[in-house]
């Protein structure tokens, strides 16, 4: 097991989504089961799309 920040997925795979996230959310820690290095492009898709889920769960309309 490996703990990553999801900075580091989006700069290995998408960099250009980069601009996209906030702070918070590139400083969200992901748990990968077998590590950054066997990742593969589609999973650090998935991990991505989840995870912009979970941060506008979290936000609050006004």
């Amino acid at each position: 097991m490996e703990t990553v920040k999801l900075e580091q997925i989006v700069m290995k795979w998408f960099p250009d989504m980069l601009p996209f996230f906030n702070l918070k959310e590139l400083n969200s820690e992901i748990v990968l089961r077998d590590g950054l290095t066997i990742l593969e492009s589609n999973d650090a898709m998935e991990i991505i799309q989840f995870s912009i889920c979970e941060h506008q769960n979290a936000a609050y309309l006004h």
